[in-house]
């Protein structure tokens, strides 16, 4: 019997779907958007590059086609939805690239046109730590006071000699003050980080999830690194092939991570799920709900828990 107090269901972390229904007493859908925001690190102002793992569209594959509208690719994505949630609640998702990155009045426009549709009952916004502005978060703190407001920032890794590797062109230190700063407002934060990034060790992975327990994060998403075509990762690997996760490890690492979290921490993601005709390696990951069970059993069977190694609660 499962008796992990942040779950509905087998789990045994802090799902999403359990903190949704706590919060708004009913199944909440997120619709992933693509406002055709870019980015610093990709229109010049850092760099042309980008992050070297990052697809054109910058984790917009299964968002909203950034050639319609916003308006049109929430109702498309939502009929899809509401086949198997008629009833559901809706959290506009702005994923592409970073979608704090563009005058206060443009944010204004787009979040609010979304905001404005039925059984909406908030936005999460992804974006860099080092592309939000003061002006911006002092908007967001009035939003989140008239509807609910995520905010996901994406940092990888704690070590600086990964971040250059992976072309992050920010600091640890302007991840540490963005988020106070969120935090100070009371805005719901979500940090992403990516396991087997190149030369990073189990004991690494598990560094950066405790450095973020102390923080006192709301939520997670952890991917797997997925080497895809027409990515400068693509050329990386070909020059200096390095170690990639098998599932098993991956699954390893994750527990482990888990076991240091926090049991009120959020787990919004738990593997990456890649477009097939867009992945190189590791194959694996297009098998999400494999990955996903494999998690749930070996839990079971090491009988652990989400924060059962965390001693800061």
């Amino acid at each position: 019997m499962n008796n992990f107090p942040y779950s509905n269901t087998n789990k045994r972390y802090h799902t999403l779907d359990y903190f949704y229904k706590n919060k708004f007493g009913k199944k909440v859908c997120k619709i992933s958007l693509n406002a055709n925001f870019t980015c610093p690190n990709i229109d010049g102002t850092l760099s042309k590059n980008g992050c070297i793992y990052c697809s054109k569209s910058g984790s917009g594959e299964y968002g909203g086609n950034p050639k319609e509208n916003l308006i049109t690719q929430f109702n498309n994505i939502k009929k899809v939805m509401n086949k198997k949630w008629p009833n559901a609640k809706y959290i506009g998702y702005f994923q592409a690239k970073s979608n704090t990155y563009a005058p206060l009045n443009i944010l204004k426009e787009k979040y609010e046109s979304i905001l404005k549709q039925n059984n909406v009952v908030g936005l999460s916004i992804a974006t860099r730590p080092d592309c939000i502005s003061d002006e911006c978060i002092d908007y967001l703190e009035k939003l989140n006071k008239k509807t609910f407001i995520t905010v996901e920032l994406g940092l990888q890794t704690i070590h600086e000699k990964t971040a250059k590797i992976i072309n992050r062109c920010h600091d640890l230190k302007s991840f540490e003050e963005t988020l106070k700063k969120l935090q100070k407002k009371h805005i719901f934060t979500v940090v992403h980080i990516i396991n087997g990034l190149p030369g990073e060790t189990k004991e690494m992975m598990i560094e950066t999830v405790k450095y973020l327990n102390k923080l006192e994060i709301d939520g997670i998403k952890i991917h797997m690194l997925s080497v895809l075509k027409n990515t400068p990762l693509e050329k990386y690997y070909e020059v200096k092939p390095f170690h990639i996760l098998t599932k098993d490890e991956y699954i390893d690492i994750v527990i482990n991570q888990l076991e240091h979290l926090n049991p009120k921490i959020v787990i919004q993601r738990l593997t990456g799920d890649p477009m097939k005709e867009e992945l190189i390696t590791p194959y694996w990951t297009t098998k999400k709900i494999d990955v996903l069970n494999g998690i749930d059993k070996e839990m079971v069977k090491r009988n652990t828990y989400q924060g059962s190694k965390c001693d800061t609660y």
